[in-house]
């Protein structure tokens, strides 16, 4: 008894009870019921420091009561008492056998390591009732020794794997308890030699306060006995040790011994001779038998038979993941668990459903299964263990394992202390308050506990969902899992023949790099090592896997100290097929590539193959431009945009959905805004003087650029409409000297094509002016009356069929208006065009071809100029246009299909006629960029 004031209600609540008026009155209970002189406000704040300290108050005085040596411990305090206050509050099942069998409290009060074995001598002698009670009394103390450890570590998730760790050990110190009580059970049992596998959990030791134990039985005859005979006495031996583990005695039941897994399952023998195992697997078993075979150990019987039957199995485990349609077998079974939970409870699932511990366990244990044939560092049955080789073998980038391994503690910890509550198998989340706050306070969590462990638990959920989703689904696996082990160790033996059954032209080149990729301890030579096997086949599925191998290698020498490289490569869809096929089958994407190697990352990102719109370009390229004042470093800035925006146009080419029509709009409306960025830069101090606008002309002008195209343009200018006193600010841009308005025009054209030349980031895009009035010998800038006067009294009838293409793509807009319209008379004219007139084309068009057509250029092959080339089509287009443009508004367009579309509808040529028209032109185009790409 104490003379202290008793807490009050406030005290009670800022220690976290609830229920403060009961907790008062067990308190003032506690105060008579403990010997010596009590100090309430410490055992108050011991319980404050629990699960739940209403419920530890409860069972504490029930405790006190019942005997009078756990009185005594209770009342002297300090650890010990703390110790059995954590499972008080933790554990009302727990409690209540402590309070039967309080000489158990020694097991909670004082730290000692977990002794399974104490379990089996509890029942030597013993048989029948008393002995599976025994064994249920000798469990359960180990089981609160293991429990007060637990919760009353600092970081529950930091010992979580000790905790699985001593509950399997313990399980199976239990199985083997049984089995000691079953050969006393069962008459003649020296007949049988059995043995007991663990499965699951067990085997993995990493099992659950409450689980179902999975074991798989074999057994034989013992020696001189007949097989027949010894069989069917083990397996009354084994029935025995189920019954045993699972019947309700006066000291309650331990768990159900599930036997499940075995062969068949439960339509299966109980009992099988190593002989009928190794026929099983090799004939008849499938493909998740094997993946739960990975963790198979002896936990009890005769751990010879079971070491026989390990070495039987184990090659198997690892042949599995050879097996055709292994991987899909193991993704579809995940998805089937997933379809199987029950909706009602689907929310709530900590193992089952998704972001649960199915999640985890299935990711780690199919690249176990994939890797773990040429890499025997993978072969742990326990998850984290695994989780870390996978990781340290480069398998598993290193954030990704860590955040599976918290999510893995933090799920399995949330498990634990669900089931320890009242020692009941559960796998799902409360949904009540007051248990959400128990489950919340155990795990550490004190102002609003309910609330904070649920969101703490969805969080690590919706991470293991995308990392499964990631992991799991990773099409490397799949390709990984039809490669030999022999191929998956690349030994240079086996390299070089596999090498040149691939296809490699120098095998001994290859040798070489892949040597070099793979070389050392790094993590990049790890990751590589476990890449190139499956991508030396991608590589010889395109045109040249010595390119490609030898292109690989030189971008990995500049990205591969970059993290998310072979990360993304390794983990991030298809990005290292792709990868493979882009650098076997274009040395264009190569070059690309090499130029800008960061562009790779294109192939991770899910948006990456999607072209950028004309209004996105525009702000990349204008932010690019504003953050330089120097005008080489603009220029070298928007060189940047463009070779970013020119690799992922060739990637979507060649590996996504990026054809014909789509193609030649991407490469077009990325050339206008990078001729619009280069204006505005070459344009800096002018902008007050002139007005200046760069006309597209040919493939440019048309909307129908290809890669191998120049950039057909004419340059206008015109002085500036607003202001009197344009030539002052010109002059002041270039020093103080004065300025025409065609000098400034001239300065300008010279910067815009003087930034777009030389070497850069991008390949050099040419601007040829070749087509502008009088050709080379005319002016390369006019001004817009220069092209009034021109068109009016010179120009010839080849330059209006030109201007048919003619598209304004930068400039100035009201001069770009004014110019168009200057210019839709000439392309159109108004009348059509006369048979002198289409005489003339055909004559230019002969001409150009008897002149044009390069020396000993085979006119059946040339893309262009040859015989149902390009100019073929183009030109009958174009003649239709100058012909009926001025009458039929959908002639009246810059591109050569679209034009022809209109001239079907219009019954200006045929179906048939246009569709062969029509197929000839892209045809020619996709070769002539086809061949750029390899070329």
């Amino acid at each position: 008894m104490s003379d202290r004031p008793e807490p009050a209600a406030a005290d009670l609540a800022r220690a976290g009870f609830t229920q403060t008026a009961r907790s008062l009155s067990v308190l003032r209970d506690l105060r008579k019921a403990l010997p010596g002189t009590i100090d309430s406000a410490k055992i108050v704040a011991d319980l404050g420091a629990v699960a739940d300290p209403d419920d530890a108050a409860l069972a504490m005085i029930r405790l006190a009561e019942a005997d009078p040596a756990a009185a005594q411990l209770l009342a002297d305090g300090g650890e010990p008492r703390r110790r059995v206050l954590r499972v008080l509050g933790a554990s009302t099942a727990l409690a209540d056998h402590l309070i039967k069998h309080p000489e158990h409290m020694e097991a909670a009060a004082h730290y000692a390591p977990v002794k399974p074995d104490v379990v089996v001598e509890a029942v030597q002698g013993l048989s029948g009732r008393a002995g599976a009670e025994a064994l249920r009394v000798a469990y359960r103390r180990e089981l609160v020794r293991i429990a007060a450890t637990d919760l009353s570590a600092p970081d529950a998730l930091e010992i979580l794997p000790e905790v699985a760790h001593a509950l399997a050990d313990l399980a199976a110190a239990a199985v083997q308890a049984a089995f000691v009580l079953a050969n006393s059970d069962v008459p003649q049992a020296e007949q049988a030699v059995v043995s007991v596998i663990g499965m699951g959990k067990t085997g993995g030791r990493e099992l659950n306060y409450i689980s179902d134990v999975d074991v798989i039985f074999l057994g034989a005859a013992a020696d001189g006995v007949d097989e027949e005979v010894g069989i069917a006495v083990a397996t009354k031996v084994a029935s025995a040790v189920m019954r045993i583990c699972g019947e309700a005695t006066a000291e309650g039941s331990l768990w159900p011994v599930d036997a499940a897994l075995r062969p068949e399952g439960k339509n299966g023998p109980l009992i099988r001779t190593l002989a009928s195992h190794r026929e099983y697997y090799q004939r008849w078993a499938k493909n998740w038998e094997f993946q739960a075979l990975l963790k198979a150990r002896v936990i009890a019987g005769d751990h010879d038979l079971g070491h026989q039957w390990l070495d039987i199995v184990r090659p198997m485990i690892w042949e599995a993941g050879s097996r055709e349609g292994f991987v899909d077998d193991v993704q579809t079974m995940r998805r089937r668990v997933e379809e199987h939970v029950p909706s009602a409870s689907s929310d709530h699932q900590l193992k089952l459903g998704p972001g649960g511990l199915r999640d985890i366990e299935f990711s780690v244990q199919l690249l176990q299964m994939v890797h773990g044939r040429a890499d025997d560092t993978l072969r742990s049955g326990t998850t984290l263990q695994a989780l870390r080789a996978l990781r340290d073998g480069g398998y598993v980038g290193r954030d990704d394992a860590a955040a599976l391994d918290q999510a893995y503690r933090l799920l399995r910890s949330l498990e634990h202390r669900i089931q320890l509550y009242k020692l009941r198998r559960s796998h799902l989340m409360p949904s009540d308050e007051a248990a959400l706050r128990r489950l919340g306070r155990s795990l550490g969590e004190r102002s609003g506990a309910d609330t904070a462990i649920v969101t703490r638990w969805r969080t690590e959920q919706r991470e293991v969902r995308r990392l499964h989703e990631r992991l799991f689904y990773r099409p490397l696996l799949a390709a990984v899992a039809k490669l030999s082990p022999d191929a998956l160790r690349l030994s240079p033996e086996a390299a070089r023949t596999r090498l040149s059954a691939l296809g490699y032209r120098d095998p001994a080149g290859a040798m070489r790099h892949l040597e070099a990729l793979t070389e050392g301890v790094s993590r990049r030579a790890t990751i590589q090592r476990t890449l190139l096997p499956v991508m030396l086949s991608w590589f010889a599925d395109g045109a040249d896997p010595d390119a490609g191998l030898l292109a690989f290698r030189q971008i990995s020498d500049t990205l591969g100290t970059k993290h998310w490289y072979l990360a993304m490569l390794r983990d991030e869809g298809s990005a290292a097929q792709r990868l493979a096929m882009i650098l076997s089958s274009s040395r264009y994407a190569v070059d690309l590539l090499l130029r800008s190697p960061e562009s790779v990352a294109l192939l991770g990102d899910p948006a990456g193959l999607v072209p950028i719109s004309a209004e996105g370009l525009a702000s990349r390229f204008g932010a690019a431009e504003e953050r330089h004042t120097e005008t080489a470093d603009a220029y070298l800035a928007i060189r940047a945009v463009r070779a970013k925006e020119l690799v992922r146009i060739v990637l979507a080419d060649l590996v996504g959905d990026l054809k014909d029509a789509k193609l030649r709009a991407a490469l077009t409306e990325l050339t206008d805004a990078y001729i619009q960025a280069a204006l505005d830069i070459a344009m800096r101090g002018a902008e007050e003087c002139i007005d200046t606008i760069v006309i597209g002309m040919g493939r440019l002008g048309g909307r129908e650029l290809g890669y191998v195209s120049d950039a057909d343009v004419m340059f206008c200018f015109r002085p500036a409409l607003a202001g009197t006193g344009p030539m002052d600010t010109a002059a002041a841009a270039t020093g103080g000297e004065e300025q025409t308005p065609s000098k400034v025009a001239g300065e300008v054209i010279a910067r815009l094509r003087k930034g777009l030349s030389g070497h850069g980031p991008d390949p050099t895009l040419e601007l040829d002016a070749d087509l502008r009035p009088e050709g080379r010998s005319g002016p390369l800038v006019r001004s817009f009356e220069s092209y009034v006067t021109y068109y009016a009294r010179w120009s010839a009838g080849w330059e209006a069929q030109a201007l048919l293409r003619a598209r304004v793509v930068a400039g100035e807009s009201g001069l770009a208006h004014d110019f168009t319209a200057l210019i839709n008379p000439l392309r159109w004219p108004e009348h059509g065009l006369n048979d002198q007139g289409v005489r003339e084309i055909r004559k230019l068009k002969a001409r150009m071809e008897a002149e044009r057509l390069p020396r000993n250029a085979d006119p059946r092959t040339h893309f262009k100029l040859g015989l149902g080339g390009l100019s073929d089509v183009e030109w009958v287009v174009q003649t239709l246009q100058m012909q009926h443009g001025h009458a039929i508004s959908g002639l009246q367009t810059t591109s050569t299909l679209p034009a022809l579309n209109s001239a079907v509808a219009e019954g200006l040529v045929t179906a048939v006629d246009a569709r062969a028209l029509s197929a000839a032109w892209t045809m020619a185009s996709r070769l002539r960029d086809a061949g750029v790409l390899w070329r």
